[in-house]
């Protein structure tokens, strides 16, 4: 059946609007990963996406009298600005209709390329429900994102470049999966040019229409979808593209949010550049593949499928990071409510790097800390942390996996003091970021004031950045910014900040 769909590759017209993309090696991965790991870079394309390839080669096979009509599509975005382009460079009339939840940066740039946009609906198959009804009533041509043959065969030169550009050893091919197109073309390409390369299928644990289709062995409507990796959240496979996946892939992974913002990380220290997380899912894929099954010096290869991501979404996937990576564990300790028991803490954790420490004193007897520590990426490293903490008498909870701790609790941490603290002092410090800083602060500042709050968080940063609250009166002012001098760290008080007044300060009338 591949072969169908080999000669349509051959014949494609993409390459009107697309480049060859090249295929770089991601050095530092390599080397991390102890096998050779490759990267088609599909995000260099004009769109910054792989998608202007179907589309157009689409496009080319309509007829006058349809192209007269105008053409539609729904899409998250990617296929949105590739119909757009090639629409536009074919002096076609285009409407895109797309999610409401679509990121301004996508719906920004197909309006740039002429077409219309409709936003409608939070998903994709909201968004496509409507294009049908807009083809019903205006006699469009709907261009299709992924089940369509002609779309196939033009993702699918994806495939033919790969063989054409890399003529050595290759083990396996990673291929991000949305409604399938890409993967159905790149693996039916592959699999009948090179049938021992392994074809991989790669989708975010929230959006696994593909996985659950090949366990079932029919095709399945998901009743909710995540949209974090918005290019590929898609709610069923595609009717034609499940005909070939399921008879030319080897294998379907699944990845977590947490594991696409390190990939995403990973894909910027290889390339200095900026995956989307539909972009860096099959490097995600590719990671685990290597973790599960132990391989090494393998040739690997994952397609970086796009870099169409809004500049404010990068604040959340940094903050995911390090836990995709696992090397930070989030945990929640008890600690001593007495001066001196942060130093303490913070030397029992002898060279491991604190990244965030929250903490506002509840009561007289115990205090409840938020902790993030750096970790080795083994996940053994974090039970013997655990491990650790609890035989030196300190009761641990583990939110590393805890989804509402990662994504709310740790930013909520505090609140108003209690009545016990009558007076407080509030100041905000910097001091130089390296190893063990943070315990060196703890250390200076020493035990003469109770901390009653403490707020800490490792941005990678050339400075660490501290709020912290003494228990002092306000009479005491001169005796604690003498003392404080002598720390020699920049600090500014911010006992009156209106901020602190509205959300934090106890003993509110």
């Amino acid at each position: 059946m591949p072969h169908t769909y080999v000669k349509r590759i051959l014949d494609a017209r993409v390459y009107d609007v697309a480049i060859e993309t090249p295929i770089d090696e991601a050095t530092l991965l390599s080397q991390r990963f102890g096998n050779r790991i490759l990267l088609k870079r599909e995000d260099l394309q004009a769109v910054f996406s792989f998608k202007l390839r179907g589309a157009y080669n689409k496009m080319q096979h309509l007829s006058e009298e349809q192209l007269a009509k105008g053409v539609i599509a729904a899409s998250a975005g990617n296929h949105a600005q590739g119909l757009a382009l090639a629409a536009m460079r074919m002096g076609v009339n285009a409407i895109i209709v797309m999610p409401r939840t679509t990121p301004q940066i996508k719906v920004d740039a197909v309006r740039s390329r002429g077409a219309r946009v409709v936003l409608h609906g939070d998903t994709y198959d909201e968004a496509s429900a409507h294009a049908q009804r807009m083809v019903e009533e205006k006699g469009l041509v709907y261009i299709h994102p992924y089940d369509d043959p002609d779309v196939i065969a033009g993702q699918g030169t994806i495939g033919m470049e790969i063989l054409r550009q890399h003529n050595g050893p290759l083990d396996a091919v990673f291929v991000p999966v949305g409604g399938g197109g890409l993967l159905a073309g790149v693996a039916a390409y592959i699999k009948y040019v090179r049938p021992e390369i392994k074809v991989i299928g790669v989708e975010p644990e929230d959006a696994a229409c593909l996985k659950v289709a090949m366990e079932k062995g029919r095709r399945v409507v998901l009743p909710q979808v995540g949209i974090f990796a918005d290019g590929v959240a898609v709610a069923q496979i595609g009717k034609e593209t499940f005909r070939v996946i399921r008879k030319t892939v080897d294998e379907v992974i699944t990845v977590s949010t947490d594991e696409i913002c390190a990939a995403i990380k990973d894909i910027f220290d290889d390339t200095r550049s900026i995956a989307e997380p539909a972009g860096a899912t099959a490097l995600a894929g590719l990671k685990k593949y290597v973790e599960q099954h132990q391989v090494s010096d393998q040739t690997l290869l994952a397609i970086d499928s796009g870099a169409n991501t809004n500049f404010d979404r990068l604040r959340y996937i940094s903050e995911r990071t390090e836990i995709g990576e696992k090397r930070e564990a989030i945990l929640s300790v008890t600690i001593p409510e007495r001066p001196g028991s942060f130093k303490k803490f913070c030397s029992m954790l002898g060279k491991r790097s604190i990244t965030e420490f929250n903490y506002r004193y509840g009561d007289s007897k115990q205090a409840q800390i938020f902790v993030g520590v750096k970790i080795d990426g083994d996940g053994v490293d974090r039970e013997e942390l655990v491990s650790t903490l609890q035989q030196k008498g300190y009761p641990v909870v583990d939110l590393t996996e805890n989804e509402m701790a990662k994504l709310h609790i740790r930013h909520m941490v505090g609140g108003h003091a209690p009545e016990q603290v009558e007076e407080e002092l509030l100041y905000r410090f910097e001091f130089p970021e390296r190893p063990g800083a943070l315990l060196n602060f703890l250390t200076k500042l020493g035990q003469r004031w109770n901390i009653s709050m403490f707020h800490y968080r490792n941005h990678g940063a050339a400075y660490g950045r501290v709020l912290v609250g003494l228990q002092a009166a306000k009479s005491d002012r001169k005796q604690v910014v003498a003392f404080l001098n002598k720390l020699h760290y920049s600090f500014v008080e911010e006992t009156d900040n209106p901020a602190y007044q509205l959300f934090l300060k106890g003993n509110r009338s």
